[in-house]
C-alpha cells in the first residue's frame, strides 16, 4: 500500500508539474480583433509590438487587428461572420448587431462576466447602455461611451449676432419658433441665406425614436410610457415645425434650391448640427471662418440605435472570453492603452507632453477612435485649451433616455413593406424637410407622401412593430 501511494504520488506531482509547464506556455492568449478603418497602418508592426509587451505585462494578452478598408467593410464583414470564419472581437453597429445576434455568431455576456472580467468598464457604462446591447434580455455587445447622446445645437455667426446687438437674444432662443424673430431682424444685414438647407432637409426636427429600422416616417415619442407607434409625420409638432419652415422658405429665409442643393456651404450664418457646446470655437467656427457660438437646439436624447453605433462583441466561438473582455476593459479603463488604439504607436505617432497633455506627432491614423472604447479616458490633446470629453460626458448624463432603450425591432415579417417605404420617404423628404412644398399639399405633402407610403404598407410595419414592442414592454 505505502508502494502504491508513493507512486500516486509521483505521478501527482508529475502530472502537476506538466501541467504547471503548459500553462506557462499558454499564458499569453492571442485576440483577433476585426474593425473597419483606413485599412492597416504602415507601422502596424512595430505598433503592435510595443502596445503587446504592455497588454502582456497586464492581462497576459497580445491583440492581432485586422482593420478593413471602408469600401470593403461591408461585404468583408458579411464575409467573416456568415463563413463562421475565426475571430475574437468584432466591430459592429445597428446596421449588423440583430442579424449576428440572429444568426449566433455572437457570445451572450452575462452579469458575472463583466464583474469577474470588466469592473471598471461595468462602473464606466452606465445601464441604459447595456440595455441598448440586449436581445432578448441578454447582452451581446460592448458598447462605446462616446458622444452618444445626441446634442444638437443652432451655430450663430457670433460676429454678425454682436454686430447688430442679437447675441444675447440667440443665446436665449433653443427652438425654431425662438430664433424665428432673430432671423427675420437679419434681412437685409447680410447677402448670405440666413438659414441655409440642403437636400437632407432639417431631419433635427425628427424628435421620435424610429427603433433603428431605417424609416423616420414611423416612431415612438421619447418618453411616451405607453410606447404608442405614430407616424411621426402627422403630429401636431412635427407638422407646426414643417409649417414654419414652409413660411421661411416663402419668405426667402431659407435658400430656393435647398431640395437640390447636395450639400451646404462652410459658411452658414445659422444652422443646427450635432456636437458640443466647444465645437464652436474648435470647429464649427473655424470651418466657417467666422467667431461662432453654439446654443442648444432642444435636449440631448439617448436611443437605442445612437448607443448602437459603436459595439465590439465576442465571437461566439471565442475560446477565452474572459481574456476579450479583460482586453475590451483596458481599452476602455487604461490610458495608455487608450491613446495607443487611438492615436497609434507612442514616439511615432504621438507623444506624452510635459504638461501630460497628448501631442500628436503624426495626426492622421487608419483605427478610427470611434470604434475602440470610450472617448472619456483619452488623454486631453495639447492643442486643446478644454477637454471636450468633459463636455460629452454632461450631455451625455443630461440625455433624455427612450423609453425603447433595449428593444430590437425583427423587421423580418415586414422586409419588403419597410424597403418600399423608405424609398418612398427618400423620394418626399427633400421637398418636404425644406419647406420647398406646403406640408398639408395633397398632391406633394405630407399627405401624399403617407399615401404612397400607406398603399405600400406603412400599416403593416406600424402594426408588427406595435406587436413586437408589446410584446417586449410585457416581458420586462
Amino acid at each position: 500500500m505505502k508502494k502504491i501511494l508513493a507512486i500516486l504520488l509521483a505521478l501527482t506531482m508529475l502530472l502537476g508539474l506538466s501541467g504547471a509547464a503548459a500553462l506557462a506556455e499558454d499564458e499569453v492568449v492571442t485576440l483577433k480583433w476585426v474593425s473597419v478603418g483606413n485599412g492597416m497602418p504602415q507601422n502596424y508592426d512595430s505598433w503592435a509590438a510595443k502596445l503587446n509587451a504592455y497588454l502582456e505585462e497586464k492581462i497576459g494578452v497580445h491583440v492581432e487587428m485586422e482593420t478593413i478598408g471602408w469600401g470593403d467593410w461591408d461585404n468583408r464583414r458579411s464575409t467573416i461572420v456568415n463563413t463562421n470564419e475565426p475571430f475574437d472581437i468584432i466591430f459592429g453597429n445597428d446596421g449588423t448587431f440583430n442579424n449576428d445576434v440572429r444568426l449566433g455568431a455572437l457570445m451572450e455576456i452575462t452579469e458575472d462576466m463583466l464583474k469577474e472580467n470588466a469592473p471598471g468598464l461595468l462602473e464606466l457604462t452606465a445601464p441604459a447602455y447595456w440595455d441598448a446591447c440586449r436581445i432578448d434580455g441578454k447582452i451581446y455587445a460592448v458598447p462605446t461611451v462616446k458622444d452618444t447622446a445626441v446634442a444638437q445645437f443652432f451655430v450663430w455667426d457670433k460676429d454678425l449676432l454682436d454686430a447688430n446687438g442679437l447675441t444675447e437674444q440667440a443665446e436665449a432662443a433653443h427652438s425654431l419658433q425662438e430664433i424665428e424673430p432673430i432671423l427675420y431682424a437679419l434681412q437685409g444685414k447680410t447677402d448670405n441665406t440666413l438659414f441655409e438647407l440642403n437636400s437632407g432637409g432639417c431631419y433635427q426636427i425628427l424628435t421620435h425614436d424610429s427603433f433603428s429600422c431605417g424609416l423616420p416616417a414611423v416612431g415612438v415619442a421619447l418618453e411616451d410610457e405607453d410606447m404608442k407607434v405614430v407616424a411621426t409625420f402627422e403630429q401636431e409638432k412635427m407638422m407646426e415645425d414643417l409649417k414654419l419652415l414652409r413660411k421661411w422658405y416663402n419668405d426667402g429665409i431659407i435658400n430656393a434650391d435647398a431640395a437640390t442643393r447636395a450639400e451646404s456651404n462652410n459658411y452658414r450664418l445659422c444652422y443646427i448640427a450635432q456636437g458640443w457646446p466647444s465645437a464652436a470655437k474648435t470647429v464649427w467656427g473655424p470651418n466657417m471662418g467666422v467667431n461662432a457660438i453654439a446654443v442648444a437646439f432642444g435636449v440631448p436624447t439617448l436611443s437605442t440605435g445612437a448607443v448602437q453605433g459603436s459595439l465590439n462583441s465576442i465571437s461566439v466561438n471565442c475560446k477565452h472570453p474572459d481574456k476579450a473582455l479583460q482586453l475590451l476593459n483596458l481599452v476602455n479603463t487604461d490610458p495608455y492603452v487608450r491613446d495607443t488604439f487611438a492615436h497609434g504607436e507612442e514616439g511615432v505617432n504621438w507623444e506624452y507632453a510635459e504638461d501630460g497633455r497628448l501631442h500628436l506627432i503624426t495626426p492622421s491614423w487608419d483605427m478610427p477612435a470611434y470604434t475602440q472604447g470610450t472617448f472619456f479616458t483619452l488623454t486631453q490633446l495639447d492643442t486643446e485649451e478644454t477637454n471636450q470629453y468633459d463636455e460629452l460626458k454632461v450631455l451625455d448624463q443630461q440625455a433624455v433616455s427612450s423609453v425603447l432603450m433595449g428593444f430590437a425591432f425583427d423587421s423580418t415579417p415586414v422586409a419588403d413593406e419597410l424597403a418600399s417605404c423608405i424609398e418612398i420617404y427618400n423620394r418626399y423628404r427633400g421637398e418636404i424637410l425644406t419647406g420647398t412644398v406646403d406640408p398639408e399639399d395633397e398632391g406633394r405633402g405630407v399627405p401624399a407622401m403617407m399615401k404612397e407610403m400607406r398603399d405600400a404598407g406603412f400599416d403593416a410595419i406600424v402594426t408588427e412593430a406595435q406587436a413586437q414592442i408589446d410584446a417586449w414592454k410585457a416581458a420586462k
